[in-house]
């Protein structure tokens, strides 16, 4: 219902914006499952709208942020879940702090003349591709390379756990970042006792082995399906952004598949490869890597 509710406020919003009913409709129920399959070739960029274009940023973050959270700010009919969320504070700080970020870069190499035309393309199109979602209203793949690259490795990582976004998450990325730190708090107070901790949370040593062990996996598997595009004769860039964007359910990469193409220029190997690596990152790696393990079948 919450879902539910969500999307209709943003076909609403849509149509407000500009929209006809029936993209308003496509769109929101690509921006709310951050599918980002648009009714026009040129995606957003079609409508050429600054209200279209915040309309759908906003509902991107939403969906990026964890439902759990928008259930009980709903059902508690107050704000203060989102001020506890510790997850949805780095997203929004990460996303939002990197929207400046790449508008400065956009502005500083002059791809537009002024910052606020900077903003306003770097802010849509950093959080489509940060949360997942996918739709585009520039040709990124035409900006100074920081940008895109940097956009593709939020899109491992931003999402929030319980939101329609792929990637790492942004909780394993955080529980993460503070295991080193106590990993470094130890090397220099090697006779402390110390927990883990997330908000009042204790984390367990089970649940920083599975991130661990999560993350390395997610890892390899990136760098062995980059290197099975690469061995396809695909270049580096292609390859890269390709497997990158599909693991993460992403959409477009940069070069052959970037913003104003698609994957058709593929080959049936390469179309398999991307192909498998959108399965993969879907379901979260394990539920397909523990089918190759020998003790899975034998239980």
């Amino acid at each position: 219902m919450v879902y539910a509710g969500i999307s209709v406020t943003c076909i609403i919003s849509l149509k407000l914006a500009g929209m006809n009913w029936f993209d308003a409709i496509c769109h929101a129920f690509a921006a709310m499952s951050l599918g980002g399959f648009s009714t026009h070739d040129a995606s957003v960029g079609f409508f050429n709208s600054v209200p279209i274009e915040v309309v759908l940023t906003i509902f991107q973050l939403l969906a990026a942020i964890n439902f759990a959270t928008h259930f009980i700010v709903i059902r508690k009919l107050s704000l203060k879940p989102y001020l506890d969320d510790m997850e949805m504070h780095a997203f929004l700080s990460l996303v939002l702090g990197s929207c400046v970020m790449a508008a400065w870069v956009l502005w500083d190499r002059g791809t537009y003349p002024d910052f606020l035309t900077a903003l306003r393309h770097a802010s849509f199109n950093l959080v489509t591709i940060a949360t997942d979602c996918g739709f585009a209203s520039q040709d990124f793949n035409q900006w100074p390379i920081f940008v895109p690259m940097w956009m593709l490795f939020l899109s491992c990582l931003s999402a929030s756990s319980g939101s329609t976004g792929g990637g790492i998450k942004m909780i394993r990325t955080i529980i993460l970042l503070k295991q080193t730190q106590l990993e470094l708090f130890k090397f220099i107070h090697p006779a402390t006792v110390k927990s883990l901790r997330i908000g009042d949370n204790i984390i367990s040593n089970n649940i920083v082995t599975s991130v661990t062990g999560f993350i390395f996996l997610y890892f390899m598997c990136v760098v062995i399906l980059v290197f099975s595009l690469l061995l396809t004769g695909l270049d580096f860039v292609t390859s890269l952004s390709a497997i990158i964007a599909c693991f993460n359910n992403a959409g477009p990469g940069l070069n052959q598949v970037g913003p104003a193409s698609n994957y058709a220029s593929l080959s049936d190997v390469q179309t398999s490869i991307c192909s498998f690596a959108m399965i993969l990152g879907r379901v979260q790696i394990f539920s397909i890597i523990i089918l190759f393990v020998p003790e899975f079948w034998r239980k």
